[in-house]
């Protein structure tokens, strides 16, 4: 038996949040009305959500030796996720943001810093922290290393999810480990050059062989080729505070749904209705001593009567595929 459900090699952040009543035009000013840590980071607030599930969850990856490094533990540790094998970095800051969150849309602006000395080496990556769980989750910035657990993950019949949203050098060395790859909205056209969301996914399907190629849309949605058709998930109607982490939760949800054997449909709908609570908060996992990862009893409710945004030619052209 599996000592984990779930291990993420990845991305933490530590954030500052600026609350504005509007985004400013360029060279504008506006006054903020709040200021305020908060932990993310791409797989460590997906990991936190698959603990917050109830799902037995590993991190692997670095912080720094400062406030902000000291605030992630924290919050990692809280979240009952085990830190075995997270590494402080002494004399090294922790990867933070500025992220500027408009208040008349929930929509954020995010200035980022990751100092070069929490880089994570393939050499850190050993067998023994990656075969004791069930699933891998990874993204794509330390390439090397998370290509060496997707590797060890799939010698050793362990499916593997990627959360990927920019361009990496060495990507496609990553990708034929991959199961589950859930982009973002711009990936797909940027790795391809193929614009047409659907035809992207369809040649990232064909070209690298992963069981699932599919695409986060933001306020509409998710869009999923597997086996060969396209399923469509529209996104949940909620009052957005912060649209910061969103993503991150849906992947930690989805991760939940892939253990789960959730069907498709099933599973994207899940994640959408996890990402849509998520917004409601402001941070990506909260504020610093608050928990702002819904619960699985409050997905099913919005679940069984949330109001969806529907993104109709995508809806009609999966539906027709």
């Amino acid at each position: 038996m599996s000592e984990f459900d779930v291990v993420g090699v990845g991305l933490n952040a530590t954030d500052t949040l600026l609350r504005v009543p509007h985004f400013p035009a360029y060279g504008g000013k506006v006054p903020f009305h709040g200021e305020q840590y908060s932990v993310g980071g791409q797989v460590a607030s997906a990991i936190v959500t698959c603990a917050k599930l109830g799902l037995r969850s590993k991190y692997i990856g670095t912080v720094g030796d400062d406030i902000r490094g000291e605030l992630q533990l924290d919050s990692l540790r809280n979240s009952g996720v085990n830190i075995d094998h997270v590494q402080q970095r002494k004399g090294c800051g922790n990867q933070s943001a500025y992220i500027v969150i408009d208040e008349a849309t929930g929509e954020r602006t995010v200035f980022w810093s990751r100092p070069d000395c929490l880089a994570l080496s393939p050499e850190e990556i050993t067998p023994e922290q990656i075969t004791c769980a069930k699933l891998l989750h990874i993204d794509g910035h330390d390439t090397a290393a998370v290509g060496r657990a997707a590797q060890i993950a799939r010698e050793n019949g362990i499916p593997v999810t990627v959360d990927i949203d920019t361009l990496y050098a060495g990507f496609d060395q990553i990708l034929p480990y991959v199961d589950y790859l859930i982009a973002s909205s711009e990936f797909p056209a940027r790795w391809t050059g193929i614009e047409d969301p659907f035809q992207a996914l369809e040649a990232i399907q064909k070209k690298h062989g992963v069981r699932v190629a599919a695409m986060t849309l933001g306020a509409h949605g998710a869009l999923a080729l597997e086996n060969g058709r396209f399923v469509y998930s529209p996104a949940f109607v909620v009052n957005c505070v912060d649209t910061t982490g969103a993503g991150d939760v849906f992947h930690g949800a989805f991760c939940y749904s892939v253990l789960q054997q959730m069907p498709m449909a099933e599973a994207l709908g899940f994640a959408n209705a996890m990402a849509a609570l998520n917004c409601t908060a402001v941070g990506a996992r909260g504020a610093i001593g608050t928990d702002g990862i819904a619960t699985l009893e409050e997905a099913k409710k919005l679940l069984a009567r949330g109001e969806r945004r529907i993104q109709a030619d995508v809806a009609r052209r999966a539906n027709t595929n």
